[in-house]
């Protein structure tokens, strides 16, 4: 069987016309003679093309088109492709039809060969834009493979210059994007926060070793050479234009919610709410990890500092979330295997 092809024409006449054409073609050809009886027909089965007569009582062809347009929605089926068949020469109808999508407009009585042609093309181009649509998207998952996998092996090279933060980088990345799925955002946002959380610290390349791995406390000259880091990656990324939120993400995870963080002094929602989040997300690995100048911090203490930094370190409404996801943390595993 080479394809199926479902017609609706009110006309018993013409439906068994289109039937002899196409079924020499070797193409199934499921009669139909109303709209009602094609929406019933679409909820068990899906064919190749659907030749959909304008001129019909009760639903007539645009009445049954758009009702067609719902019920794919309603099901999650692929939009079947549609040619209007009509022995009427009122131009309005064929605009309106091909303003809603239909792929072709055929006029009674057809030419056999000409119908023949016409629903084969139309079949075979409507499968090569969805192959090539898949083709696409394959390549596309591909890169986007690739661009994580090149992004994951910068954050662990970030993360090996700290002896004391080794998984840092991800586990912000992980939270970031908990954080921000509990707050509502969309897969494709859940991926850039992601992302832009594992570069979050890229700056601290150009820090040397022996500050980040001090045994000890900053002195005021090293921990201001600390807080150049932020601008530091923030150049570094602006160079990927096609995600600048790579760069938001670095240059102000350090903005403090009160507008006495760095390197800026940003307050409240002037503050990038990528940032927010991640700030958050940064500050809660930072006191669940061992540091070179003290232990991780118990996960009561942790909470009452985040309780603390409501509304002056951190964005009120990110840190109730991490506050959630601290208390579901019963065992206190979050910190040592991320999400």
């Amino acid at each position: 069987m080479k394809y199926k092809v479902a017609i609706v024409d009110d006309d018993v006449s013409i439906i068994t016309l289109v039937r002899g054409i196409l079924g020499k073609e070797g193409m199934a050809v499921a009669p139909l003679t109303s709209g009602k009886a094609l929406l019933d027909y679409i909820r068990v089965q899906t064919p190749d093309i659907l030749l959909l007569d304008v001129m019909m009582p009760d639903m007539d062809g645009i009445e049954t088109y758009m009702a067609l347009r719902d019920i794919e929605k309603e099901l999650g089926k692929e939009e079947i492709p549609v040619i209007f068949l009509t022995g009427n020469e009122n131009g309005d109808i064929e605009e309106k039809a091909l303003e809603l999508g239909a792929k072709d407009f055929i006029r009674k009585p057809f030419v056999p060969k000409i119908l023949a042609l016409r629903v084969t093309h139309c079949i075979e181009l409507n499968r090569l834009q969805k192959d090539l649509a898949s083709e696409v998207e394959k390549k596309s998952r591909q890169n986007e493979e690739l661009f994580l996998g090149i992004v994951k092996s910068l954050a662990a090279a970030i993360d090996a210059k700290d002896t004391y933060t080794n998984g840092h980088s991800v586990r912000v990345a992980d939270y970031s994007a908990e954080i921000a799925r509990r707050a509502g955002y969309d897969v494709s946002a859940l991926q850039r926060i992601y992302i832009t959380g594992l570069l979050h610290d890229v700056g601290k390349i150009g820090i040397p070793d022996a500050i980040i791995n001090k045994n000890g406390k900053l002195d005021d000259e090293e921990y201001a050479i600390i807080k150049t880091h932020p601008e530091k990656g923030a150049a570094i990324l602006s160079n990927i234009q096609d995600m600048p939120e790579l760069s938001i993400g670095a240059r102000w995870h350090h903005e403090r919610f009160d507008g006495k963080g760095y390197p800026e002094g940003l307050m409240g929602e002037d503050i990038p709410e990528m940032a927010r989040i991640i700030a958050i997300a940064d500050a809660y690995d930072a006191m669940t990890s061992n540091r070179s100048y003290r232990r991780s911090l118990p996960q009561e203490v942790v909470r009452a500092e985040i309780e603390k930094g409501k509304g002056t370190q951190f964005d009120p409404i990110f840190a109730e979330i991490m506050l959630q996801m601290i208390d579901e943390d019963t065992n206190y595993n979050m910190r040592d295997k991320g999400l």
